[in-house]
């Protein structure tokens, strides 16, 4: 979901994206990704924010009506005006993908073990032969 008030808010300060990315310590791209609803915005990113625009975090903040969504995450390092900064990369990824992605490591771990009987007997055959 795009964030209309906190974009709407920013606009009004005369801040860009690039302001407000270098302010959280993150890339431009990820911040119009946070703007754009692709990507969460933590509650402490909230008051931050709300706090350069000098407003209330409720004024800037929708409300989500995203469901099913969890958030894969990689740690990164981040250039910014700031120094390096470590930080996450956040990727929302559907739950029916999730449960997919499960159900074929379930697949995966049985003939895994089917393969691991089949090599153990295939050890005692080879030890039967030496003999």
């Amino acid at each position: 979901m795009v964030k209309e008030k906190l974009i709407k808010r920013r606009n009004e300060k005369d801040f860009t994206q690039k302001d407000l990315a270098e302010y959280l310590n993150i890339s431009q791209t990820q911040y119009s990704r946070k703007e754009k609803g692709e990507v969460e915005i933590s509650e402490e990113e909230w008051e931050r924010i709300s706090k350069l625009l000098e407003t209330n975090v409720d004024e800037i903040k929708e409300s989500e009506e995203v469901t099913n969504i969890n958030n894969y995450f990689e740690n990164t390092v981040t250039s910014s005006s700031f120094g390096s900064i470590a930080g996450n990369f956040y990727c929302n990824i559907p739950e029916f993908l999730l449960e997919s992605q499960k159900e074929l490591m379930e697949m995966l771990k049985k003939e895994i073990q089917q393969k691991d009987v089949e090599i153990d007997l295939l050890k005692k055959r080879i030890e039967d032969l030496e003999k």
